[in-house]
């Protein structure tokens, strides 16, 4: 009896951490996009889409992983806005991923950068960011500092 009991309360708390919807699969894309780029262009800030699904162990990992370091999460709200867009058997946006030039093909999560215009400036595949069983701290945030509006502004390499 018991052990059915704890059995079963392992299996709802897990259930419950992974119930986490991060992805909206009925939300239109394309004004997510819109609406992401319009903000970075108001704020001086590139657009980070992570795109993936709420099906994506590796998407909620890396949502969780952002939000609980202090480091990163400042580095993501100081130079992006991140915006979740859905890929699942439901909805694949194929619209938008024909737009981006086909980012699934790098598998779940992947990253879509946008510049403040709606260019798409960079496409990076998460698992070159993993280390582990989760994500590399130092890989990350190498990756969003490289990928910053500063980063990419030319008067600095042309000293």
């Amino acid at each position: 009896m018991f052990l059915t009991l704890f059995s079963g309360l392992i299996i709802s708390v897990t259930n419950a951490q992974d119930s986490t919807k991060i992805y909206s699969i009925e939300a239109n894309a394309r004004e997510q996009v819109d609406a992401a780029v319009k903000k970075a262009a108001k704020d001086n800030k590139h657009v980070l889409l992570m795109v993936g699904g709420n099906w994506c162990k590796w998407c909620k990992m890396f949502n969780k992983f952002s939000h609980d370091d202090a480091q990163i999460d400042s580095l993501l709200k100081v130079d992006f806005v991140v915006e979740h867009i859905n890929f699942s058997k439901e909805n694949k946006n194929l619209d938008l991923m024909k737009q981006l030039d086909f980012p699934q093909r790098f598998g779940f999560p992947v990253f879509v950068l946008l510049d403040a215009k709606g260019n798409r400036i960079h496409t990076q595949q998460t698992g070159y960011l993993e280390e582990g069983q989760g994500y590399s701290k130092e890989k990350v945030m190498e990756f969003l500092e490289q990928w910053s509006p500063k980063a990419l502004l030319p008067d600095q390499y042309l000293k």
